[in-house]
């Protein structure tokens, strides 16, 4: 175990490739994760997918985009706060900073010809063929600790560049400033370069660090929180296959059909004071877990 940025974190293993049986008893199974080097060399997308080759191919269809401001009232889960044609957007990405992020887009979807590009992995996981999402960012943006939704096994894959994934297991929720009825922690720590006075209980979370690299693929287990943070400008795909645990099946459909309705709906009632108390619990909550000073 290491300090990345004051934070206790384990290297993620590496492997250039490995068999089926060898990735569903090492790593599915106990839910651990794990980088795979080669996983992609037989792509077309392996040679193909960089910045110019997207814009070629999707630059006239408009995009969602996000940027690091905090959750507010005015948006409700996962609304945009832009839009940009992908053409503009990457001309923007290789030419100046930006913290506009593309996030769960299915561009794949609107651009059926990409899907010629790669190929679903035979490892073990049964991945979800109608939900491979693009997610793209310029140099030095973030994007801020969460979980997923629908608490899926994701096989994470990089183009285009370098990225820092920082990652935990559900079992470390209690060190991370969750923020109740949302799948964040607090939007105002910075997980690259975190004030440990102030969020003292992320000193006791032991989580896994790894540079991703074009063509490299991460394997994130069941519910496990993320951090990326884009290196160089650059995108990446993530495939997706359904928890196998039950527990986290039924949180998985406690987010989706419960949770996020009910956030939606306190933000319309009580506007800004919802969020505000959110983020107030999240500190109270998480020091009293942790018999910290609040």
């Amino acid at each position: 175990m290491m300090k990345v940025n004051g934070l206790y974190a384990e290297e993620i293993p590496r492997v250039k490739t490995i068999s089926k049986k060898d990735f569903i008893e090492n790593y599915v199974k106990p839910q651990k994760p794990l980088v795979i080097e080669e996983l992609t060399k037989d792509w077309d997308a392996y040679d193909k997918w960089n910045l110019d080759y997207i814009a070629e191919v999707t630059g006239d269809k408009t995009v969602p985009l996000f940027d690091d401001r905090p959750a507010s009232s005015e948006y409700k889960f996962n609304e945009p706060h832009a839009k940009m044609k992908m053409e503009e957007y990457i001309h923007l990405l290789k030419n100046e900073p930006t913290n506009y992020r593309i996030f769960l887009y299915s561009l794949l979807k609107e651009v059926p010809s990409l899907q010629n590009d790669f190929s679903y992995p035979d490892i073990g996981l049964k991945f979800l063929k109608q939900l491979p999402f693009l997610f793209f960012g310029g140099e030095d943006s973030k994007v801020f600790m969460h979980y997923d939704i629908d608490y899926a096994n994701i096989m994470h894959f990089h183009f285009h560049g370098k990225k820092r994934c920082l990652i935990y297991p559900p079992s470390e929720s209690k060190y991370l400033y969750k923020v109740p009825h949302a799948l964040i922690s607090r939007e105002d720590i910075d997980f690259s370069n975190p004030d440990l006075e102030k969020w003292p209980a992320l000193k006791k979370a032991k989580g896994f660090v790894a540079d991703l690299s074009h063509g490299e693929a991460l394997y994130m287990p069941e519910g496990y929180w993320h951090y990326m943070h884009y290196k160089t400008a650059g995108f990446s795909m993530s495939l997706r296959s359904i928890p196998k645990k039950p527990k986290h099946l039924a949180k998985a459909a406690y987010n989706v059909f419960v949770m996020r309705h009910y956030d939606n709906l306190m933000r319309k009632l009580k506007g800004q004071a919802w969020i505000d108390y959110k983020d107030e619990m999240a500190y109270k909550k998480t020091h009293q877990k942790n018999k910290l000073p609040f």
